[in-house]
């Protein structure tokens, strides 16, 4: 008796038989079905699967490079939304101070003018109360002429003689 691997042996030997007919016969013919399914399978693997694997990574990578690219769009857009509206802040608080220096500037021009008007509404008073001043103590002498003149004008008419002055 030689030594050989189990395995051999179990090739050697024949199958039992049975009266019924078998549905797996194990025999030599096993190992030609588990070398052709080796085959495929490597033929597979290197043909469909390695070919799928490498299809699938390439999406799941863009994927994240899009979910990446979007997230640093998002980041990007909310540091501008932050930047505009400190801008934003910013240019109402100079258009607040400028305002109010406009204000400002417009009421001291407006007490400016005021006081001008005042000023020409006196010198106009004045001067209108020194003709009116000078008027009046110019129709005061006429008047006392007048008065004169109407009194002995009156003795006259009454005395019936002129009457000296």
């Amino acid at each position: 008796m030689s030594f050989s691997p189990p395995f051999v042996a179990l090739v050697l030997v024949p199958a039992p038989q049975s009266h019924e007919p078998q549905l797996i016969d194990v025999d030599g013919t096993i190992f030609v079905q588990l070398g052709i399914f080796l085959l495929a399978v490597v033929v597979l693997y290197r043909f469909l699967w390695k070919p799928y694997l490498r299809v699938r990574d390439d999406r799941v990578t863009r994927v994240e490079g899009y979910r990446q690219e979007a997230l640093r769009i998002d980041a990007e857009a909310e540091a501008r939304l932050v930047r505009l509206e400190a801008e934003l802040a910013e240019a109402r608080r100079i258009g607040v101070g400028e305002r109010a220096s406009a204000r400002a500037a417009a009421l001291v021009h407006e007490h400016e003018l005021l006081a001008q008007a005042q000023a020409a509404a006196q010198r106009a008073q004045a001067e209108a109360r020194a003709q009116l001043a000078a008027a009046l103590a110019s129709e005061r002498t006429t008047l006392q002429q007048k008065i004169g003149e109407i009194g002995r004008e009156a003795a006259k008419k009454i005395l019936g003689r002129e009457v000296g002055s």
